[in-house]
């Protein structure tokens, strides 16, 4: 599936947001603190949701729960002017409940809707695991792995096979009503 320019060009405008968000000059995780700070400012914030909405998004870090990610894969497509309402979303996303609180006074702004479809879509992105994650894995990265084999290795007396079905049942099941949603918006549902 391919991405819109919309959000192939957001994409990274958020990640250096988080990415300056991080760390302080002396290479502190300064995370925590800042998001805390930057939602305190939500007021004075909302005023950039249409022309910075990556910059707003950022204060929604760690607040949304994906519950259909082929949804989620499905909003990528779209351009800022194809959204969907967020309200429309509610099987497919939920928010946590400080992100709940955060969100409620945006939602009665005339373009609160549209910014928490926006949002959400960008911290999915960003959440979104690399095809080629174990590609760029650290050495440090790929010796844990080689020294603690995976937990679902057939010699640690785990059915590999069954936990792989029900794996792959679980993600069917997920897939299923992700295009079920996708077709009750209108869009076509892909075989």
């Amino acid at each position: 599936m391919s991405m819109s320019a919309y959000f192939r060009a957001l994409r990274s405008s958020y990640q250096a947001e988080i990415d300056d968000l991080t760390s302080d000059s002396e290479g502190r995780d300064v995370l925590r603190q800042r998001l805390l700070e930057k939602r305190s400012q939500m007021a004075f914030l909302s005023q950039m949701m249409e022309t910075s909405p990556e910059m707003v998004a950022v204060a929604f870090h760690g607040g949304f729960h994906f519950e259909l990610p082929a949804v989620m894969e499905q909003m990528l497509t779209l351009e800022s002017d194809e959204l969907p309402d967020w309200d429309s979303l509610a099987d497919a996303i939920q928010l946590t409940p400080w992100a709940k609180d955060l969100a409620a006074p945006l939602l009665k702004e005339p373009q609160g809707s549209w910014f928490m479809t926006v949002a959400a879509t960008l911290e999915y992105l960003y959440q979104r695991p690399s095809p080629h994650h174990h590609d760029h894995a650290q050495p440090d990265e790929q010796a844990e792995h080689e020294n603690h084999p995976h937990p679902r290795h057939p010699d640690h007396g785990h059915d590999f096979d069954a936990d792989d079905d029900h794996h792959r049942r679980g993600d069917l099941d997920h897939d299923e009503a992700g295009a079920d949603w996708l077709e009750g918006q209108g869009f076509d549902r892909k075989e």
